[in-house]
């Protein structure tokens, strides 16, 4: 495994330690690598939505209502 330091205010620092000593990490390094996999699924999220809005985007304007369009929505969220 890599070794990364990383500089933190003072407030930050406490507030990473007291993530471990809560027993809810190990240590901050498991504090750490779980935030960083957090920000990896969060950007993968926005990545797929904008992947969305441009599909959107490029497909020009629809012939469907926006009921229908709403209700399509609906059902690919069901999915």
């Amino acid at each position: 495994m890599a070794i990364m330091n990383i500089s933190l205010p003072a407030p930050m620092k406490e507030w990473v330690e007291q993530q471990s000593k809560d027993g809810r990490y190990s240590n901050a390094s498991d504090y750490v690598r779980d935030l960083i996999r957090q920000d990896q699924e969060r950007a993968g999220k926005i990545a797929a939505m904008q992947a969305r809005v441009s599909e959107g985007i490029e497909s020009g304007i629809s012939e469907n209502s926006m009921a229908d369009i709403r209700e399509k929505a609906r059902q690919q969220a069901d999915e």
